[in-house]
């Protein structure tokens, strides 16, 4: 057995095992085989709570998972840059405030969030490749750019918080990194446009591939970067938007999975994408069953342990870039 197959299995087996103790733990604690009876039947109490409740928060904690860390794996292929990443440089929080910004004014249009969103973090994509191409996008002035950004449309969604509205409350639940009262419908929204992101993120692994070289050697072979560049880029912000829209603000999961995906997997973006898909829901999913149960009834939103994990993270890969790419 391969290297890549076994780190694939095991990160299989893992998702797994993480699913069904998400599924069992909690404040009502069932059993794996009343577990699979009830779902069978439907005839048991708690069992039904944890389909109606649990279940739900399960699949979004996976499909947010997954999509940051493949969004993640895209913005670094297409900026050649290992400290890129949707939450870092602000693509999250400028979906969020958007698509904040626009519910508040239009309440009727709350089910148009993923799109708002999406229009959001393809804003403050812009914004980073225009503010740090004159550098060619060199990994601190990337951070510092997006670190600049990410702050701004921060503070301009917790100025919302201070209207008051019903509109602006149920955004921010639906928007929080906290996944309690997750609905089938918010699986619906994130299955749906997540799964075509994905999808689409399978689609162009040759064209990250191909990004990896140098520009012009890609020209030579007949290559259209700059097509390719905005096509990835387009499927990368989905991706975070829609995670953003459902999921929440979680950061430095488009950063620390890649990265630890390279390691297992290497740097083909055709083991690499799928790779990071099943990582990154793991590392979504455990971080919210141990939020969910560590302290319970207190809940640890999943953004904090990812801060907690992440900002250390960054650090160490800044100063490692210092080394490697003379930033």
């Amino acid at each position: 057995m391969s290297k890549k197959t076994l780190c694939f299995a095991v990160v299989s087996l893992l998702l797994l095992a993480a699913a069904a103790a998400s599924m069992m733990l909690g404040s009502i604690k069932v059993g794996i085989a009343e577990l699979a009876e009830g779902l069978m039947r439907g005839n048991n109490e708690n069992v039904n709570v944890v389909r109606d409740l649990r279940l739900p928060r399960i699949f979004v904690s996976l499909f947010t998972g997954a999509a940051l860390a493949v969004s993640g794996v895209l913005l670094q292929a297409v900026m050649r840059n290992p400290l890129a990443d949707a939450g870092v440089i602000g693509i999250s929080s400028g979906a969020g405030v958007v698509s904040l910004a626009m519910v508040t004014i239009f309440p009727n249009l709350f089910f148009w969030m993923p799109f708002f969103s999406f229009l959001g973090g393809t804003l403050a994509c812009v914004l980073v490749y225009a503010l740090s191409w004159r550098s060619g996008l060199q990994p601190m002035r990337l951070i510092l750019v997006g670190v600049a950004i990410n702050a701004t449309f921060t503070g301009l969604g917790q100025s919302f918080n201070y209207r008051g509205s019903y509109a602006v409350t149920s955004v921010n639940q639906a928007v929080s990194s906290i996944f309690t009262m997750k609905t089938w419908e918010d699986v619906r929204i994130l299955g749906v446009y997540g799964s075509i992101g994905l999808l689409l993120a399978l689609l162009v692994c040759g064209w990250c591939n191909t990004l990896a070289l140098n520009d012009r050697t890609a020209g030579n072979l007949g290559f259209r970067v700059a097509r390719a560049r905005l096509i990835v880029s387009a499927i990368a912000v989905l991706l975070a938007s829609v995670a953003t829209a459902v999921g929440g603000l979680i950061v430095f999961v488009g950063l620390l999975v890649p990265h630890i995906a390279r390691l297992l997997d290497g740097s083909d973006h055709r083991a690499l994408i799928p790779f990071s898909m099943l990582a990154g829901a793991l590392l979504i999913l455990t971080a919210d069953t141990l939020g969910r149960t560590l302290l319970a009834p207190t809940e640890i939103p999943a953004s904090i342990i990812m801060t907690v994990i992440g900002g250390p993270f960054l650090i160490f890969m800044l100063t490692k870039g210092d080394r490697a790419y003379g930033a």
